[in-house]
């Protein structure tokens, strides 16, 4: 069924200015903010929400927040990953205050670096690890060692991929001139022609054929597309991209910032990856800012010497707060209590139940729209599943998922931005994902009449 762009219009004229009605007090925060913040927010991002201006939250707790106008949500968005573990969470709110009052940081060690080293190694197995801030640090520092490893100058990656804010990794593939700055990047610092290689997931041939000039030092993937929306391997896939880099002799770095939501150890667990290097960030810190990189043994010990000379503070690895003190008891008190077994057995239910729920309104709608599941992360698309990140930037309708992220939000329901995506926790319940359900097919009603 085709839909009617004209009545797309009307309804999502309907929900901007019901938003703009719902919300008085966050408007007039907005507009005080404006005064000092750029864009009236601390973060650029924070605008691309949709509706007229940001929502302020007052409080937010396990899987649902407050907004000052006193509005009551069910977050389906959870802080885009970094708050997946729920929100205000006793345990890390009380290990952070303990860990304050007996120092936040030092720039040396303490028992819950140990355990958290080890933790991370039990979950992941990949036996070595370092600590970072966030996720996009942690890429920045591989990379370095990648290039360092291998005496080789790019990095390849895959198209429409997000790895934070690391520059080689803002490229996408362009059919005329190769490999260009990702639209929306902001004062690329060089032509990402000399950096990045970008392929298309799920290609195989082109993957082998990229490598096969002999200068990349690392294929940077996830495991599952997430950052242009969720875009599953192909069966084989993942084994075959280990087998080629291999043969290549290209380091292999598993970025799982995103991906742990297929289980306790991510995908590199469940799907059985042998990654070099591998990232996780966002989650680990219960809402702390807190990732960490982990490694082979093998490649541990080709690093310890150059990170062991007079210079290391220069190697462009690290910084001042890196492995503090207070970030690590929250990683600690995050990995002790959350994101395990029990947990997944809980969430991954439910986003089974929101998947089937959203498939069922679409089918009954007779709509051509698809939805996918990944392990507790679900995503709804306006078309068949892309198989790769150039179709799946090729199918985003703005104007369709302004309305279906505004009509959710108007009525109590948070998705996450840039998506369409929903990521449930064991904060989540069945209500929760029922009453998503029924605002989806509210909003399919809508539109199709």
């Amino acid at each position: 069924m085709e839909l009617d762009r004209k009545r797309l219009s009307v309804v999502l004229a309907e929900e901007e200015q019901r938003f703009v009605d719902l919300h008085p007090t966050s408007h007039q925060r907005s507009v005080e903010a404006g005064e000092h913040l750029l864009g009236g927010v601390p973060m650029p991002w924070m605008s691309r929400w949709p509706g007229a201006f940001p929502i302020f939250f007052r409080e937010a707790t396990g899987a649902r927040f407050s907004d000052v106008d006193s509005l009551e949500y069910v977050d389906l968005c959870l802080g885009d990953t970094g708050a997946m573990a729920g929100h205000g969470l006793a345990q890390v709110a009380e290990a952070l205050h303990h860990q304050a009052l007996r120092g936040i940081t030092t720039m040396l060690p303490n028992d819950d670096a140990s355990w958290v080293a080890g933790e991370l190694a039990r979950r992941f197995g990949l036996p070595i690890w370092q600590m970072a801030m966030t996720a996009t640090d942690a890429n920045r520092f591989v990379l370095r060692f990648a290039r360092h490893l291998t005496g080789r100058s790019k990095v390849l990656v895959m198209d429409w991929c997000y790895h934070g804010a690391v520059d080689e990794t803002l490229a996408i593939a362009d059919p005329q001139r190769g490999v260009i700055a990702r639209p929306g990047s902001l004062g690329p610092q060089v032509d990402p022609q000399l950096t990045t290689r970008v392929v298309q997931f799920n290609d195989l041939e082109a993957l082998d054929m990229a490598l096969a000039h002999g200068d990349v030092a690392c294929v940077l993937m996830e495991p599952a597309l997430t950052n242009i929306g969720i875009v599953l391997p192909e069966p084989g896939y993942l084994e075959a991209v280990r087998e080629v880099t291999r043969r290549h002799d290209v380091l292999l770095v598993i970025d799982e910032t995103h991906t742990i939501c297929v289980g306790p150890g991510g995908a590199t667990r469940e799907w059985g990856i042998e990654p070099d290097f591998l990232v996780i960030g966002k989650t680990i810190g219960g809402g702390m800012p807190a990732a960490a990189y982990g490694m082979t043994s093998e490649i541990a010990e080709r690093l310890i010497g150059p990170l062991a000379t007079t210079a290391v503070d220069t190697s462009g690895v690290g910084g001042t707060l890196t492995g503090n003190a207070l970030a690590i008891a929250a990683v600690r008190a995050t990995l002790s209590t959350c994101l395990r077994d029990e947990d997944f057995a809980v969430a991954i239910p439910l986003a089974t139940a929101w998947t089937d729920g959203v498939a069922g309104a679409i089918a009954d709608a007779g709509l051509e729209w698809t939805v996918q599941q990944l392990g507790c992360r679900g995503e709804y698309w306006f078309c068949p599943p892309p198989r790769d990140g150039a179709s799946a930037a090729a199918a985003i309708d703005t104007d369709l998922e302004s309305f279906m992220h505004l009509w959710a939000l108007n009525r109590g329901i948070l998705l996450t931005p840039f998506h369409n995506m929903a990521l449930l926790s064991p904060h989540h319940s069945i209500a929760d994902v029922d009453r998503h359900t029924e605002v989806f097919r509210s909003a399919v009603t809508a539109l199709v009449g």
